[in-house]
């Protein structure tokens, strides 16, 4: 998914809640801090996203934006209504969201999540596409060892969740063998 991309699913996303601040987090919340992430990062279709103030409207994003919907098959893009409780996220993260609000977003604004915020949420979930994306941050040279360890401790992780030691022993494997930039 390209920025424009990601502006086009708010604005739609705003337009369907009647919300002018959304909440997004994934892997697509990169754009917010980096407008012009490399390739491997972008590779997802979908914005994970919610509105703050009603994420009870979530369901309304998922019924008009989703996949498989006719936003989907026009704009090959969509959004995933999700809940505030989706991602693990570190204590703190709300005062690190990157904002994205210009033209193309109709004046409201998508609230993108930090990349170490980013990466514990993934390292938490712990699947196969989590790891290639952190493995690909680490490549790019976006994680800072000190500030992911930091924000495991900050974190407070559900049973669904990986187990605190499996995540801090994958961040440092990860470092070790994909911190060679490109």
């Amino acid at each position: 998914m390209r920025r424009d991309q990601l502006e086009h699913i708010i604005r739609a996303a705003a337009d369907v809640t009647k919300q002018n601040d959304l909440i997004i987090i994934g892997s697509q919340a990169i754009l917010g801090q980096y407008p012009n992430a490399p390739e491997p990062l972008l590779v997802s279709m979908e914005a994970d996203i919610y509105a703050p103030g009603a994420p009870h409207l979530s369901d309304y994003i998922d019924g008009a934006l989703g996949p498989d919907t006719a936003f989907d098959t026009t704009h090959g893009i969509h959004a995933d209504g999700v809940s505030p409780s989706t991602a693990s996220l570190p204590a703190g993260w709300r005062t690190r969201l990157f904002p994205i609000r210009n033209p193309n977003t109709n004046g409201a604004t998508g609230w993108c999540i930090e990349v170490h915020d980013i990466a514990i949420a993934k390292y938490a979930a712990g699947r196969d596409k989590d790891l290639r994306y952190t493995g690909d941050l680490w490549r790019y040279g976006m994680l800072e060892p000190d500030a992911l360890r930091q924000r495991l401790r900050n974190t407070e992780l559900k049973p669904t969740d990986k187990p605190r030691t499996w995540i801090a022993d994958t961040i440092a494997r990860q470092q070790r063998v994909t911190s060679v930039r490109p």
